[in-house]
């Protein structure tokens, strides 16, 4: 069964442990997700079924949007509450200074990516490594800051929502946020609003094609060269500057790049 669709991951489980649960949910076999969710975060998590997790690195997943509560004063390795180690009262700040330094995160921000997280170091997650006390150093990452807004300030908790660049790492603005505060926090609570144009919809099922972030294409020779796999001449294109491009052929979807004058099959004839 080919589907896609959005859910609602709870926090308290793994996204692994959640799409075990989907799988028995609705009897399917082959399943993936995209977009990790850590287990104490919720939200939003893009589902596909059968084929369709071949969409993944296609799909409108960008940009993401985030609710978030920092607490101040407590520190943890995970940047989060699975591993508080120790909490200091901290002194009220005021709300004029803890919005201006929000606003000082809009924009392109680098940092270090958390040793608590699915990225690899040969291979091998950096959580993994964290847990059995390796020493390594993370990759520093670049995320995009579009919009960062407090919602609430109850101390010692800041209520923010934030909207960032796939592959940004909440946890890790969150202590940041923190420190230019002058003080040490993570985050207590973390919720996916939306990914791109995917939001939760009582798992709803969705069209690919209305979702997909290639640009529709027109092949001008006989389709059944693409059906049957064939090598493909730029020259038969509509478009031909380099770039993804999806086609449609009797209800099966064929994502080919155009690169250098070269035509590549990304994916082929699969079934929408």
């Amino acid at each position: 069964m080919n589907k896609l669709f959005v859910t609602n991951k709870p926090a308290g489980l793994s996204s692994n442990q959640f799409l075990s649960r989907l799988k028995r949910k609705y009897g399917v076999k082959k399943a993936g997700f995209s977009g990790t969710l850590d287990p104490f975060a919720r939200g939003s998590l893009i589902i596909a079924f059968g084929q369709y997790p071949k969409l993944f690195r296609f799909l409108k997943k960008s940009p993401k949007a985030y609710k978030a509560t920092l607490w101040l004063g407590a520190t943890s390795p995970t940047l989060d509450i699975e591993k508080i180690d120790n909490i200091k009262e901290t002194p009220k700040l005021d709300i004029k200074t803890i919005k201006e330094t929000l606003n000082s995160f809009l924009g392109e921000l680098e940092y270090s990516s958390p040793k608590y997280s699915a990225k690899k170091q040969n291979g091998i997650p950096y959580y993994k490594l964290a847990r059995t006390d390796t020493e390594f150093t993370p990759k520093t990452i670049k995320s995009q800051i579009q919009y960062i807004k407090l919602l609430n300030y109850t101390h010692p908790f800041i209520h923010f929502e934030t909207t960032v660049s796939e592959g940004a790492y909440i946890r890790s603005i969150g202590t940041l946020i923190a420190q230019r505060l002058g003080i040490s926090g993570v985050l207590s609570s973390l919720e996916r609003v939306n990914e791109g144009e995917f939001y939760f919809q009582d798992e709803k099922e969705l069209k690919p094609i209305n979702y997909l972030n290639t640009t529709p294409n027109t092949y001008n020779s006989d389709t059944n060269n693409i059906l049957l796999g064939k090598k493909l001449d730029i020259n038969d294109f509509e478009i031909q500057e380099d770039g993804y491009y999806h086609l449609l052929i009797d209800n099966l979807l064929s994502i080919i790049s155009i690169n250098d004058g070269e035509v590549k099959y990304e994916i082929n004839r699969l079934g929408i």
